[in-house]
């Protein structure tokens, strides 16, 4: 059997990943009933002030988890942007090629958490200001791989995205695309041709089957992995399943005490991502990916879980009893380097 998708061999290149992206920040409301009646006062029980946008949560986890990454967004001069960026940087991220956006103010989040569902309400501030004719191609190809979180909420680059995959792809780049939600739900704006230009498609199953214009996730599948070289669907508490050619891949979920899922879409595209660059085998790839974003359910918000060296070693310990658990499988040996190196 093969592995699929192979990853770029290491370079001289600066960056193990860069991406162009969101970077916000997130307002989460705990308690909230699952309905809201209109003029009342609903009282949540609890809250939390973070880091958010895809963009920002796979930079910043990725980092932690030891990667060279650079990440281009568009930076309002204001208190959250402030904040944002130092946060991003205390964990290791290279913003030197992030484009100043004057006027706009820096995208929020309100995620209003219930029991079993939530509401998303967004201001995408400067988010919907990053234009293609902004970015410097010479650091984002500068990198063995490029990730393009939230194709649709950078309105501005949305229509040039596939423009950017071609030069990349030029560069010897290979990328990966996680669409995210749809807020127009339309889902169009040229994807179909951006879609013919990636090597890994990360979407979740709902996602998935907007994309492919299905009404059942096996319909999406079967057409998406004939479109892109490497489809991987993101299943919540059915774990993932990665797709190349005939060839198939599944990986059950980590089990986990969650407090919230905000950004655990975005840990499991950080673990994935480093893991493949690592040479994994796709099935441990999926593993270690699916621990990642259960890891970030542990903690509010999608990085809390990965900012403290102690939570980064209990990462490791867990990783490690998982290895024993699974050697007979397909972890026959394996080396923490990935995860102590950050420590």
């Amino acid at each position: 059997m093969t592995q699929g998708l192979k990853p770029p061999a290491h370079t001289a290149r600066r960056f193990d990943v860069t991406i162009a992206g969101d970077a916000n920040f997130d307002l989460l409301l705990y308690g909230l009933p699952e309905h809201m009646e209109l003029e009342r006062e609903l009282l949540a029980n609890d809250m939390a002030l973070c880091i958010g946008g895809s963009g920002a949560i796979t930079a910043h986890n990725l980092s932690a988890l030891g990667r060279r990454v650079g990440f281009t967004l568009a930076a309002a001069d204001d208190e959250f942007g402030r904040l944002s960026r130092a946060q991003l940087q205390g964990a290791g991220v290279d913003l030197s090629s992030c484009v100043s956006v004057a006027g706009e103010r820096t995208g929020v989040t309100v995620h209003v958490q219930h029991q079993a569902t939530r509401h998303m309400l967004t201001y995408a501030g400067a988010t919907f200001h990053l234009r293609y004719e902004d970015l410097n191609l010479t650091y984002l190809a500068d990198s063995r791989h490029f990730h393009m979180p939230s194709y649709y909420l950078q309105s501005a680059l949305t229509p040039h995205i596939p423009a950017l995959f071609a030069e990349l792809k030029r560069a010897g780049v290979t990328l990966s695309l996680d669409p995210n939600d749809d807020p127009a739900h339309m889902w169009a704006g040229g994807i179909e041709e951006a879609l013919r230009l990636v090597d890994m498609l990360m979407p979740n199953e709902r996602e998935a089957c907007l994309l492919a214009k299905e009404t059942t996730l096996e319909r999406a599948i079967e057409k998406l992995r004939r479109i892109v070289p490497l489809l991987i669907v993101k299943r919540g508490a059915a774990g993932s399943s990665a797709y190349c050619g005939d060839e198939e891949w599944h990986a059950s979920a980590h089990p986990v005490n969650m407090l919230d899922a905000v950004g655990a879409g975005d840990s499991f595209n950080a673990g994935f991502l480093h893991a493949w660059l690592e040479g994994w085998p796709l099935e441990k790839a999926l593993a270690y990916a699916n621990l990642i974003g259960a890891w970030s359910t542990k903690a509010r918000g999608g990085t809390a879980a990965f900012q403290q060296k102690e939570s980064l070693k209990a990462l490791a310990d867990v990783w490690a009893e998982n290895a024993v658990v699974q050697s007979e499988r397909f972890l026959k040996s394996i080396s923490l380097r990935d995860v102590e190196s950050c420590l």
